[in-house]
């Protein structure tokens, strides 16, 4: 009688030697692909000035737009005057990223009352909200 010799098994892993290959070659693919949000903001025609100073580092730098027809927007967000007080209060106190800066962009076509207004309430803030930057465009001749 003849016996049936057992068959050779075929290996059903799946070969895991190049996995670690695979898995940094996605996350470099993601971290080279991958854009951050930025604040769009309003849109506005930024007064002139001769003299310009480029900020050293934009972290931790609120943003406030201002455009001609008086609204205000912070982080994409249209808010009123009174509003400006808690938002960049709670940006000032934030444990991980306190803000450094306040930077206005400010139309320049808008009533300087509104931009008045907002020193009140980066007034009532005080600490780092008294820091506050402008943003302007170089003057061309």
């Amino acid at each position: 009688m003849k016996r049936f010799q057992k068959k050779v098994k075929v290996g059903t892993e799946i070969p895991q030697a190049s996995l670690p290959d695979i898995i940094f070659m996605l996350l470099m693919f993601f971290m080279v692909s991958t854009t951050f949000k930025q604040s769009q903001g309003l849109k506005l025609v930024l007064p002139d000035a001769k003299k310009i100073e480029k900020l050293k580092a934009v972290r931790d730098v609120a943003t406030i737009w201002v455009d001609r027809t008086g609204r205000i927007s912070i982080d994409d967000r249209l808010v009123e005057v009174k509003a400006i007080r808690n938002i960049i209060y709670n940006k000032a106190i934030d444990p991980l990223h306190p803000m450094k800066l306040v930077a206005l962009r400010v139309d320049k076509d808008c009533k300087m009352g509104i931009v008045s207004d907002i020193h009140e309430e980066l007034r009532a803030v005080g600490g780092a909200a008294l820091q506050v930057n402008y943003s302007t465009r170089t003057a061309t001749d």
